[in-house]
């Protein structure tokens, strides 16, 4: 069942991630992110009122960190699906597992092991390969925002592994998260200009871009919460193959061979990464 929650999540997430791309052309990132947050606030608020679940917590820094880079990630991420091919966008925001990696890494005072370096290396030629030198100029934008939001995620990841360390429920994440997107985006979808009044295909993307994502997040905290860890990360990334199919179906694109290779490389990597971070680190050598 853990499976079957994962795949319901990728499936999930990839539709979320269609609907910002429709949304695109009407709504700005930041717009659509305050719209992800909102739906999701609203849905988790009523279930903690419903449920008279305490929000407020001695951790607020530790959530604070999670969200705010979060909802950074979130709005890069969205600019990436603005501007790139959707599978391409998704691939290159879950290189998060890389970049997690090495911040641990990094604060640990720890180096890499040797496995490590490899996942990494792999990754970085599967970016490669989905970029090509040959791309469009106009496309280094949203590569540089993909790989900008898989960094950043990797700090949100990072936090959020601590606070469930420490014990705190994952809905209370979730709502924060979700208040911090909704706060962060309300000044654009206050003021932002647009043209003509809404229609009710708008409405439907912006419920779809909060709905799908409020739902996926619930699924694939399902799946980790009832499926083996490493299972469910590795098939969270049937999130780009469904993307993939999205993308071919509804804008027509077509990712040449070398790009497919690339996004499989950088799925590996990523799976790699992931297995080998749960891996007990290896007893120090004694004289």
């Amino acid at each position: 069942m853990g499976s079957l929650w994962m795949l319901v999540a990728s499936l999930l997430f990839a539709c979320m991630g269609a609907c910002v791309k429709l949304g695109a052309t009407r709504f700005n990132a930041a717009e659509l992110v305050f719209w992800r947050g909102f739906v999701s606030l609203v849905l988790i608020g009523a279930w903690i009122a419903w449920q008279r679940r305490p929000v407020m917590t001695p951790m607020w820094r530790t959530h604070l960190a999670r969200s705010v880079s979060g909802f950074v990630a979130l709005v890069l991420y969205f600019l990436a699906i603005v501007t790139l091919p959707l599978a391409a966008a998704v691939t290159l925001n879950y290189t998060s597992p890389l970049w997690l990696a090495a911040l641990v890494a990094v604060l640990a005072h720890e180096p890499m092991r040797r496995g490590m370096w490899g996942a990494l290396a792999i990754g970085l030629a599967g970016v490669a390969m989905v970029l090509k030198p040959s791309i469009d100029p106009a496309l280094w934008y949203g590569a540089v925002f993909g790989l900008c939001s898989g960094a950043l995620s990797s700090v949100a990841y990072l936090n959020v592994r601590k606070l469930g360390e420490a014990g705190e429920p994952e809905w209370r994440t979730v709502f924060w998260f979700s208040a911090v997107c909704a706060a962060g985006g309300l000044p654009f979808a206050l003021f932002e200009p647009h043209a003509g009044a809404w229609t009710l295909t708008d409405a439907a993307i912006l419920l779809g871009v909060g709905g799908f994502g409020a739902l996926a997040q619930l699924a694939m905290t399902r799946a980790y919460r009832y499926g083996k860890t490493l299972v469910a990360a590795s098939l969270s990334y049937t999130t780009v193959v469904f993307a993939a199919m999205f993308g071919a179906a509804i804008w027509g694109e077509r990712l040449d061979p070398l790009a497919l290779v690339g996004i499989v490389a950088v799925v590996l990597s990523g799976a790699l990464a992931g297995r080998l971070s749960r891996k007990p680190a290896p007893p120090a050598e004694t004289d």
